[in-house]
């Protein structure tokens, strides 16, 4: 499967990106790793697609808890509307592997829903096989963009790794 790369020139272009995600149907049952170091957007890139899902109220990252769970009231994509589960990971502190068992960790993975992951390579060997990996990037800095906003420029790798992957990415491509 082929990696697709584009750049966004500010954080409107990571709401579009997050809006195409969530326009495709394919979303609801997949499981997405997001990659970068500190500060790259991935969790901006979360609460997008969370938004762009019609998820209300707050969205706090879940550095410290592992895991934010999430509710999509009315959900376009599933039959009759019904709710659709969201998962947003943050495995950043994950360092017990005991942690993956007591924490339902397995059980979430295997109920349907979308789960986004960040720090994917800290529970390295607990994940299940994701269906597309996001690798975000700041983009290097010159004088015409400043590197402390949001705005900052982004490159971003999309590899899809499953069929559901491969959807995904159609999306982002229109």
């Amino acid at each position: 499967m082929v990696a697709w790369t584009t750049q966004w020139a500010n954080e409107a272009d990571t709401q579009t990106f997050a809006r195409r995600l969530a326009e495709c149907p394919a979303i609801v049952n997949s499981s997405l790793s997001l990659q970068g170091d500190l500060g790259a957007g991935k969790t901006t890139l979360v609460r997008h697609i969370l938004r762009a899902l019609g998820v209300q109220g707050r969205i706090k990252s879940p550095t410290y808890a592992v895991v934010e769970p999430h509710t999509v009231d009315v959900c376009e994509h599933l039959p009759h509307r019904a709710p659709l589960s969201v998962w947003h990971f943050d495995f950043y502190r994950f360092n017990d592997p005991r942690e993956w068992e007591d924490a339902g960790f397995r059980e979430l993975f295997a109920s349907p829903g979308l789960k986004l992951v960040e720090w994917p390579d800290r529970a390295a060997g607990y994940l299940p096989p994701m269906d597309a990996h996001i690798h975000l990037q700041a983009a290097p800095m010159n004088d015409a963009f400043p590197a402390d906003d949001a705005d900052t420029p982004r490159q971003v790798t999309v590899t899809p790794l499953s069929p559901t992957g491969e959807q995904l990415l159609a999306a982002l491509q229109t």
